[in-house]
């Protein structure tokens, strides 16, 4: 106690931390203690606090001190600069200016190498700077970019003055590259950015001269022409390592307007252009005023094979095969020749079947495929130049009485049999009350009958049966993938819309027995037994598949598509749509399946053509030239009351163009316009049994043929 409080010496300050009890005793200074333990422990008190603090709240950044903001700040400049280079190596990987711009040149020929189109851009080799003349990169760097050795990626002189004069976008050649090789040609400040940016990344990891011949190979020389190879040989037919100054000025003075100045259709202009040109290369002190002022080159352009750069084929088949060389790891520069499915032969009998067709004003389509999908002549109209929209592929037709045939082979999948029956009564009752096309009605029918007489009532009777949904499932089991609704009674009768090759597809199906079947262009390898097992196509019944054959080949021989008859095996089914707005006929012989479709563009009615008149004559025609037979069809035993005349009496045989009449006593066969009277009857006889013992056995021989496929099938 006496130790702790003791006198202060004399005349000395008091000891601090002491303070006086009285005059002669000083006790510790709290107040003072208590300031220097707040000091103490402020520190520690403010980092405990700041602790349970987040970045969102303002106290987190105050009384930061200065190197822990350095330390931060520098970690995100790190952090980002990760994040850029990370972004160009995926947005703009160097290999990609190694890759032509546009789709290179493919030729498609058809099965047998005759070629049938030519599409895609102009593109040759790469060029190296190694191997062209120095006054080549001259000319394109004396007008397009002039300190191209000196910059790094972005030229401020260049901007400069283009923001100054208005004048110039002031790009470089690595920024004009950086621009047609990764970016859009949109006009916008984001656009510009990245521009720069990635400028920057080509100049950090090529050479100039690596970035010169990027440029000068994937170039736009106009005419669909890319590259400086193409652009040399299409206009002054030379490689582009014996290009002349005034040549190579030229060319340079394209890439910037190519179709402006076009030098075959403005030389003019092009000329104007080389000259400013020549004049920047010889104040830059590439070529002498002498060279500058040389004689201007003359054009060599030299017409190549006329091949048609479309077609309606040729447009549908292009997708798969760049899909085709993509799979194949591109195509890279070098031109491309596919080999497609189609059948020159086939393909110009369809030609002439359709331009002889009688269609008054309407369009057609064609579409003709093996049973395996391969597709070998199509028509998507009747005339590409006019007018190439594909009316085969593109367009989407309600399919009429064709969508029957998915009611039946769902009828029969159900358990159904074509004989037994179904009501063929009108329906008068409900708010949906089809009719049949010509107001028949009758007690009921047999499936068959009822099929090959294309009962409207039937049909909807039968599908309400059976239900929608069985009928929508039959379709997409056989391919069909456009809208259908379900419960909708009208789509018995092929009201929902779908294309002509969609729908032939599934008509193959059902000629396969393999389901579905997918239409293609190009050759496609046969599935080996492992994948047909695991992932093979699904089949029919072999009960159920021949009772949709023999419905089938019923609408042809005695229904509504007589006018199709063929002295072989022969199945199709005819469909008129509403107010004869389409007509359709779709069917197979031998190794073919065709499907027809007349109607017109603004779907106004054909008058009196249905599927049974000009399609199914068309088909006809078709399948007579591509399966090389002839004769008259299978013969009749009795017509029918349709083909007896009620006033004269006469009976009149519709074949095709044949009409075959018995007027008192007298056959007259009219036959393009031109008559053949026959008045012996004995010799008419003698004929008809000839032609009916010749049709029978070329019809055994095509069902033995037929037979004989489906088993080798």
């Amino acid at each position: 106690m006496r130790s702790f409080f003791r006198r202060p010496e004399p005349e000395s300050e008091p000891h601090r931390g002491y303070y006086a009890l009285d005059d002669r005793f000083e006790g510790p200074d709290y107040d003072d203690w208590d300031e220097r333990l707040d000091r103490a422990t402020h520190g520690f008190v403010d980092e405990d606090e700041r602790g349970r603090q987040r970045w969102w709240h303002r106290a987190y950044w105050r009384d930061r001190r200065w190197h822990w903001w350095l330390v931060r700040a520098v970690a995100a400049f790190l952090g980002l600069l990760i994040l850029l280079v990370a972004w160009l190596a995926l947005t703009a990987p160097l290999s990609k200016s190694l890759r032509p711009l546009v789709p290179p040149e493919i030729t498609l020929t058809a099965a047998d190498g005759t070629p049938i189109a030519r599409k895609g851009a102009n593109i040759e080799a790469p060029v190296e700077i190694a191997k062209l003349p120095a006054h080549v990169p001259e000319a394109f760097m004396a007008i397009e970019d002039r300190r191209f050795r000196s910059h790094w990626g972005i030229d401020p002189r260049g901007l400069a003055r283009a923001a100054f004069t208005g004048y110039g976008g002031g790009s470089t050649l690595t920024q004009q590259l950086a621009k047609f090789t990764f970016l859009t040609p949109e006009q916008t400040l984001t656009r510009k950015a990245r521009e720069m940016l990635i400028a920057f990344w080509l100049e950090a990891w090529l050479t100039k001269d690596e970035i010169l011949e990027r440029y000068l190979s994937n170039a736009n020389f106009g005419d669909d022409i890319y590259g400086l190879r193409a652009a040399s040989l299409h206009y002054f037919y030379r490689q582009p390592e014996n290009l002349t100054v005034q040549q190579a000025a030229m060319l340079a003075g394209l890439v910037q307007r190519p179709n402006w100045l076009h030098p075959v259709r403005h030389y003019e202009r092009a000329e104007e252009r080389m000259r400013l040109v020549l004049n920047a290369m010889a104040e830059e002190g590439y070529i002498s005023s002498a060279e500058a002022n040389g004689p201007s080159p003359r054009l060599d352009v030299r017409a190549k094979k006329t091949i048609p750069t479309g077609t309606y084929f040729a447009d549908w088949a292009l997708p798969q095969a760049r899909a085709l060389l993509q799979g194949r790891g591109g195509a890279g520069y070098a031109r491309q020749t596919v080999a497609t499915t189609l059948d020159s032969r086939l393909q110009e009998i369809a030609r002439q079947v359709l331009r002889d067709a009688p269609l008054q004003g309407a369009q057609v389509a064609l579409v003709a495929m093996r049973p395996n999908g391969e597709v070998v002549a199509m028509l998507g109209g009747t005339d590409y130049g006019k007018t190439p929209f594909n009316r085969a592929t593109q367009a989407k037709r309600q399919p009429g009485s064709t969508f029957k045939l998915f009611v039946y082979l769902a009828a029969l999948r159900d358990g159904w049999t074509p004989d037994d029956r179904i009501s063929n009564r009108e329906i008068t009752e409900g708010s949906y009350r089809p009719k049949n096309a010509r107001g028949t009605y009758s007690d009921s029918l047999t499936l068959a009958d009822a099929f090959a007489q294309s009962s409207n009532v039937a049909a909807v009777r039968l599908m309400q049966q059976i239900g929608s949904d069985k009928v929508i499932e039959t379709a997409r089991d056989l391919g069909v993938t456009s809208p259908m609704t379900p419960g909708d009674p009208s789509l018995a009768l092929g009201t929902s819309t779908m294309s002509l090759m969609e729908l032939t597809a599934a008509y193959a199906g059902v000629a396969a027995n393999a389901m579905p079947v997918q239409p293609h262009a190009l050759p496609q390898e046969e599935a080996g037994f492992w994948r047909k097992l695991w992932d093979g196509p699904e089949h029919l019944g072999g009960r159920v598949h021949e009772d949709m054959q023999a419905m089938l080949r019923g609408t042809v021989n005695r229904g509504t598509g007589r006018a199709a008859m063929l002295p072989i095996a022969n199945f199709g089914k005819t469909g008129t749509t509403q107010d004869n707005r389409d007509a359709l006929f779709v069917g197979y012989a031998g190794d073919l399946v065709v499907g027809v479709w007349v109607g017109r563009d603004d779907n106004s009615p054909l008058g009196k053509v249905s599927g049974g008149t000009v399609p199914a004559r068309i088909w006809k025609n078709f399948m007579t030239r591509a399966l090389r037979i002839g004769g008259v069809p299978k013969p009749r035993s009795l017509p029918t009351s349709d083909e007896i005349e009620p006033d004269t009496g006469n009976i009149i045989l519709e074949d095709g163009d044949t009409v075959l009449t018995l007027p008192g006593g007298r056959i007259r066969i009219d036959r393009d316009g031109a008559d053949l009277v026959l008045p012996d009857y004995e010799a008419i006889r003698d004929r008809i049994e000839e032609g009916q013992a010749e049709a029978e056995e070329r019809y055994e021989r095509a069902r033995e043929q037929l037979q004989e496929r489906e088993e080798a099938f």
